[in-house]
């Protein structure tokens, strides 16, 4: 066997929900919270498509699907950590590389913080970067917060 790659992508809007929290990778962070149905944190959920996408065992939405009331609100870290379980059946995860879109909050005083949570649930070493959209479309007139994810895994 040879080491695979995997990417992921996710995406949502902010809410105006004030019971919601911003949650990413795991951290709670100040600002208006994600919509979505379960705790809307992208970075969680395109960790786990790069994951899944990787050892080629489809997607977050097959594995933990929105229209399953079990996972309204659910912590996105837990559907990670099931993630986690399900490819080291046969691999290893070597690493993972994010890069979060969004105007604010930043994350460069997150970031330790996010990349400790993540690494201590994926069990390998996780880069994190944050980009901002310069203004342009959506993500430039803060309505929402995308990312993408990029796994690598090993043969066990």
């Amino acid at each position: 066997m040879t080491p695979r790659v995997g990417q992921g992508f996710d995406v949502h809007p902010f809410t105006d929900d004030p019971d919601r929290r911003l949650v990413l990778g795991g951290v709670v962070l100040p600002g208006p919270g994600l919509a979505g149905h379960s705790d809307a944190d992208v970075v969680a959920h395109a960790v786990a498509d790069a994951l899944l996408g990787a050892a080629g065992l489809g997607d977050i939405g097959t594995h933990f699907p929105d229209t399953d009331p079990a996972y309204a609100g659910v912590d996105s870290m837990e559907l990670l950590a099931r993630v986690v379980l399900s490819v080291t059946a046969s691999h290893h995860i070597g690493n993972v590389d994010i890069t979060v879109i969004l105007e604010a909050p930043k994350l460069a005083p997150h970031r330790a913080d996010i990349q400790r949570r993540l690494e201590d649930v994926v069990g390998a070493p996780v880069s994190l970067k944050a980009k901002r959209a310069e203004s342009l479309g959506a993500l430039g007139r803060r309505e929402g917060v995308a990312c993408l994810a990029v796994a690598l895994l090993e043969p066990r």
